[in-house]
């Protein structure tokens, strides 16, 4: 099979299938021309699966990090030594993730958050891989501190974006890649920030996850579907889609110095 396009997905949570079903989701993902997932870690527990499956899947890289939503402590030492041993040296660990703040009103205090983001940053700087990071309801806190930490010099991606095209440019000043998912097929707001920012700054991904709550499993997000936003960039900025995966793809392996 011969495929003109190749696509690459930015940020995903392969871990969280069983086994059984994930063999099929990379099986379709291959097969729809995705050569290239990069699976977050959210624990030190699925960092470490994550690297399990970059180990038996050539077309899966891992990040390992824990999510702002999974603190329950302050991170600590041992939590930061884990990570980074799973990470130095390792070919399969690309980035640092999912990282970042979630301000919802269920989330751990903001504290909490802010000192375990710093700490992986300082991490990923150790290191010299980039982060990808999450931000829900705290676009203004997350752009402080990414400044404060001087993170564009690890620099790395604002996954999932859901904001403005001033939001977005102030993210791309600081160093940083926008990637979009499945929000750009339903929200304007999104489509003029795709539009507007340069094609050279901008990824593609799914954060597909199991989702059980969708009545037929046919309707779950997964890595193939980030053709569907593909699709809707190249109509965006008036490119073939050829050219769109080809720039998506030159760019997230630029970030992931897989170049």
């Amino acid at each position: 099979l011969i495929l003109k396009q190749c696509f690459t997905d930015a940020h995903v949570h392969l871990a969280s299938y069983e086994p059984g079903d994930l063999e099929d989701v990379v099986g379709r993902a291959t097969e729809a021309g995705v050569i290239l997932m990069v699976t977050a870690g959210t624990t030190v527990e699925s960092s470490l699966k994550s690297i399990d499956l970059a180990n038996r899947y050539p077309s899966i890289k891992a990040a390992v990090g824990i999510h702002p939503l999974d603190l329950t402590e302050p991170i600590d030492e041992m939590t930061i030594n884990a990570l980074r041993q799973m990470a130095e040296g390792n070919p399969e660990v690309v980035a640092v993730s999912e990282i970042g703040l979630d301000f919802q009103d269920h989330a751990p205090p903001k504290n909490l958050q802010n000192h375990a983001f710093r700490q992986q940053i300082r991490l990923a700087k150790t290191l010299k891989l980039p982060i990808i990071f999450h931000s829900r309801d705290a676009y203004p806190a997350t752009l402080k501190l990414l400044e404060q930490e001087a993170a564009g010099s690890t620099g790395g991606a604002v996954h999932y974006f859901e904001g403005d095209i001033a939001t977005a440019c102030k993210f791309v000043k600081l160093g940083f890649y926008i990637s979009f998912g499945r929000p750009l097929l339903r929200f304007p707001h999104l489509e003029e920030a795709a539009r507007r920012i340069p094609i050279d700054r901008i990824l593609l991904e799914t954060d597909a996850f199991p989702q059980p709550w969708k009545k037929r499993r046919k309707d779950w997000t997964e890595p193939r579907h980030v053709i569907k936003v593909a699709e809707r960039l190249a109509e965006l900025r008036g490119l073939t889609l050829e050219d769109v995966a080809y720039t998506t793809n030159h760019n997230l392996k630029t970030m992931l110095r897989l170049m």
